[in-house]
């Protein structure tokens, strides 16, 4: 009786427009500030290097380096803080956590970026010149 009442409440405030994050993943999080008494977007743009799912506790990590100084978030998936989460790039990772990101510095924190099914792995080649 309890149990299915809290799984009511749970989800009538779970949101069904997100996207499928994933550890790689390269994302914009538009946050909602409130200052005084007016409220604005706020973007946070950087790698998910920690998803953790669980219904409405449902949270993900996202780092970025900004000024030298590595700067790391958790944001609620569900919260009504959140106008949206934009997924930019897929990087190539095979872990879970990349909590190794934070030991890296410079090109080396860097993720290879995953192909999506449209792209192509090279240019195309130029044509033979009639000579």
């Amino acid at each position: 009786m309890l149990r299915k009442a809290i799984a009511d409440i749970q989800k009538k405030h779970m949101k069904s427009d997100l996207p499928g994050l994933r550890s790689g993943d390269s994302v914009r999080v538009h946050t909602k500030i409130k200052e005084g008494d007016k409220e604005r977007i706020q973007i946070f743009e950087g790698t998910v290097i920690a998803v953790r799912k669980g219904g409405t506790g449902s949270m993900f990590t996202v780092r970025k380096v900004s000024y030298g100084v590595g700067v790391e978030r958790i944001f609620p998936l569900h919260s009504p803080r959140i106008d949206k989460v934009e997924v930019t790039g897929h990087g190539e990772v095979r872990r879970a956590k990349l909590f190794y990101l934070r030991e890296l510095q410079g090109k080396a924190a860097r993720l290879t970026q995953e192909e999506g099914p449209g792209e192509t792995a090279s240019a195309p080649a130029p044509a033979p010149s009639q000579a």
